[in-house]
Formats: structure tokens, sequence, C-alpha cells
């Protein structure tokens, strides 16, 4: 649970953002999580996301 940044600033985020875009939620992650834990990350579908949109 991410108590730093409220979930709604990623999504307002998100919706600002031009395309290609994707919202990636990572299920029990937390702020700095992604640092500390790398095997958090998503790498499957980050690595989809590049190679579908660059």
């Amino acid at each position: 649970m991410n108590t730093l940044t409220p979930f709604e600033f990623s999504q307002q985020a998100y919706d600002l953002a031009a395309e290609p875009k994707q919202l990636l939620v990572v299920p029990n992650a937390g702020h700095v999580d992604l640092y500390d834990d790398v095997g958090l990350i998503p790498f499957t579908k980050i690595a989809e996301f590049f190679t579908a949109s660059l």
C-alpha cells in the first residue's frame, strides 16, 4: 500500500499523459518498495509495453 502518494495522483497523471500509455499498478508495493525489492518489479509487463510502443 502506498501511503505517500495516493492512487488518485497516479490516475490523474495517467489521464493527462499522451499515448502510448499504460497504467501499471503493482499489488502490495508501496512508494519505494520497487527500489528495495526488485522481485516486485513486473519486468515482463514493462518489456511488453516498450516492445509494443517504441
